[in-house]
């Protein structure tokens, strides 16, 4: 299983590889210097997004674990179902 982040930054996700501890420090010091830009790197390649951070914006992180599910194929065949509509 890998570790996936997700940091919700004024209502919009980005979902990053681990580690963060980096990441969380430039948007840290870009809060405390009074505002700043700070790349956010994407999951899978490519050259990321700016973001300008600054102090009161609504910033959340989260963590969960992706890997191997069991059953997930029978759920998404329950909402292909016709139900005769």
């Amino acid at each position: 299983m890998a570790i996936v982040n997700r940091l919700t930054v004024d209502g919009r996700d980005y979902f990053l590889p681990d580690p963060v501890t980096e990441l969380k420090g430039n948007i840290l010091e870009a809060i405390k210097a009074g505002g700043g830009y700070v790349n956010i790197p994407p999951l899978r390649g490519g050259p990321g997004v700016d973001i300008l951070f600054s102090p009161g914006m609504p910033v959340t992180w989260s963590q969960f674990e992706v890997g191997d599910a069991t059953g997930t194929a029978e759920e998404s065949s329950d909402d292909a179902t016709d139900y005769g509509l």
